[in-house]
């Protein structure tokens, strides 16, 4: 556990420099070489004291010393220039192992006042090297102020969600660990605790030293890989195998496989996509697709892997997407934990899930495991504070019984569906709840697809073909605005739907906005058409005010978002197809129009009270004898 004296001085570091350096990361960079820096000089005082000589501040470096820096005749602005030329040079010091060489490569001092550098390297004397635990916490308290890793869809992974993934995937001392983005190496560390507390009855020393060898990761960031060595490090690894590579673009290492596989990869793809080489298995050029083909293709015939990747993983129509889904679930895939949609607040509200793979036991297992976290134990604010209800040690024990007997009973946050009711409609869709059994409402009358409802061939016309003629047409925007438009067809840009009265109108574009309206009758002959954004209803057995009010409803919403693709705003939409399964409750005509009278005239008196309330002035008479 960190302490508070260590938190103290961690804080007190970045206050020190945040009027110089206000980006998080740079402070942190700041740190970890000014760590390193005082561990290099607390070596050699070691080494002096069981009577060796220096190592690391000899010969042309020993004018660096930490005793040299703070000579009382040194000014502070000489002890700048001396620790400046330092850092800058140390990556040249054949003193020094290749891990602290690559942490100095490219390391400079972004600042140039002496007094905030003086404070600076005082407050970081107060540090005295160890390879204990509590060197290691402060290390990863520090990387945990820095949250968001860069603009490419990185985001730093919550400890506890690590841990959690850690714990359900189980690595043992004699696997082989890769993170394929391993930004600050937090699922390596997290492996290497669950080792250790696996193995409480302690490790020789051959089994320390090969579990450590066992342990590697990539990073394409430089500046990610110096923060992931110097985690290692602090925690005991005096050789970590940390590289700076392109997982994606890179062949160097695509021979290289693994017993376990954990990974956060990023999420978003750069301008023009990712250009990988011709080894994937998936052809995208969408970092999320890779990433997780790359994990899947890169484990052992026995490897097991955890990897959590956002929505569009889990539920977007497109062909990568597909392909990708039909792969896993076919040889990888055996369980999707769903997670919260604030996990990484406050830096992002994406929404993401966990894919839990083992080889052995997807070949083995009909089913698929779908776990929902509501509760990871922080309510999902800014702040994430401690809440009480966690459901994440509940999951590890289903995910376990599931792995265990390949068998499964349905429980209030998990179930299991066959693979071959995931396959059967060609999309492999991952969103667990689109398989749970749902009525819509407590009703005793019968259910049906609302797909049945759906007009299945709707007329399409070009209005540009008859620019001189008039039309009805109901789009998203006149929806906003509350009535249809009557426009001519040269002020029409595209191919509409031809709508009659009756039909009923449920958007599909930006999905989260309930859209929903009824064609009205009217005695004109103008030619009715629709936004193509429109899947159409016929209402011809079905009271069309009944039928609009159960597509806006709660529970006909709730599973009407289930079936969205795209990654959000304009681009995202729901699946005709997949909205098609919804069941909805069918009554009587003669009851669906009682419904509709009710809410009819409850709407008429709420309309009332708000004309009132609209058109309430308050008249106050002013006595002209009144003063201030």
């Amino acid at each position: 556990m960190l302490d508070t004296a260590t938190k103290k001085r961690i804080d007190d570091c970045r206050d020190i420099l945040v009027g110089k350096l206000p980006d998080p990361k740079a402070q942190i960079e700041q740190i970890t070489i000014g760590l390193i820096y005082k561990f290099m000089d607390d070596m050699d005082k070691e080494a002096i004291e069981l009577g060796g000589t220096t190592k690391f501040f000899s010969g042309d470096f020993e004018k660096y010393s930490w005793d040299s820096l703070f000579d009382t005749r040194v000014t502070a602005t000489e002890m700048l220039s001396l620790y400046a030329k330092a850092i800058e040079s140390m990556v040249k010091n054949p003193n020094i192992p290749q891990l602290f060489r690559d942490i100095f490569n490219n390391a400079y001092l972004p600042y140039r006042d002496p007094e905030t550098l003086k404070l600076f390297l005082k407050t970081i004397g107060k540090f005295e090297y160890t390879h204990s635990e509590k060197l290691g916490d402060a290390f990863e308290y520090l990387l945990s102020v820095m949250g968001s890793q860069g603009d490419a869809g990185q985001f730093r992974t919550p400890r506890h969600i690590i841990d959690f993934m850690v714990a359900i995937v189980d690595p043992d001392k004699k696997d082989t660990i890769l993170d394929p983005a391993c930004g600050t190496a937090g699922f390596l560390i997290s492996a290497f605790k669950h080792i250790k507390e696996k193995n409480k009855k302690g490790l020789t020393p051959d089994e320390r030293k090969r579990l450590i060898q066992n342990f590697v990761g990539y990073d394409i960031s430089p500046d990610m890989v110096r923060l992931s060595l110097v985690n290692l490090y602090l925690h005991g690894f005096s050789d970590p195998h940390i590289h700076e590579y392109d997982t994606l673009s890179s062949e160097e290492r695509w021979s290289e496989n693994y017993d376990v596989i954990l990974a956060n990869p990023p999420f978003m793809s750069p301008k023009g996509g990712i250009r990988p080489h011709k080894k994937f298995t998936i052809s995208s050029n969408r970092s999320e697709v890779l990433f997780v083909d790359y994990i899947a293709e890169h484990l052992n015939p026995k490897g097991k892997a955890g990897v959590i990747v956002p929505e569009g993983v889990i539920f977007q129509s497109g062909t990568a997407y597909k392909d990708l889904r039909k792969m896993l679930i076919e040889n990888y895939l055996y369980a999707v934990v769903s997670l919260p949609a604030g996990v990484f607040n406050p830096y992002s509200g994406v929404k993401t899930s966990i894919l839990l793979m083992d080889k052995e036991v997807a070949k083995q297992c009909n089913e698929i495991l779908f776990v929902k976290i509501s509760n990871d134990g922080y309510n999902l604010g800014a702040q994430r504070n401690a809440v009480k209800g966690s459901q994440l040690e509940e999951a590890i024990e289903l995910t376990h019984e599931f792995v265990r007997t390949g068998e499964f009973k349905e429980t209030a946050i998990a179930h299991a569906v066959p693979k071959t009711e995931i396959a059967k409609n060609g999309d492999y869709n991952l969103s667990g709840e689109r398989y749970r059994q749902v009525v819509l409402i407590d009703s005793t009358y019968e259910t049906l697809p609302c797909g049945n409802l759906m007009r299945t061939s709707v007329k399409s016309f070009d209005p540009r073909t008859k620019p001189e003629d008039k039309y009805e047409l109901w789009s998203i925007p006149a929806f906003d605005q509350g009535s249809p438009e009557v426009i001519y067809g040269s002020e029409i840009g595209s191919a509409k739907k031809v709508v009659i009265p009756r039909d009923v109108l449920l958007s599909r574009i930006v999905p989260h906005i309930r859209r929903s309206w009824v064609v009205e009758e009217d005695d004109s002959n103008i030619l009715k058409i629709a936004s193509t954004e429109w899947i159409v209803f016929n209402s011809d057995n079905v009271n069309p005010g009944f039928l609009q009010r159960i597509l806006i409803s709660d529970p006909f919403h709730s599973q009407f978002m289930l079936t969205v693709t795209g990654v959000g705003g304009s681009l995202s939409r729901a699946n005709p197809k997949a909205v098609g399964e919804i069941l909805i409750p069918l009554p009587p005509l003669s009851i669906q129009e009682e419904i509709v009278a009710e809410i009819e005239g409850y709407q008429k008196i709420i309309d009332g009270a708000k004309a009132v309330v609209n058109n309430y002035k308050p008249k106050i008479n002013i006595d002209p004898e009144w003063r201030w």
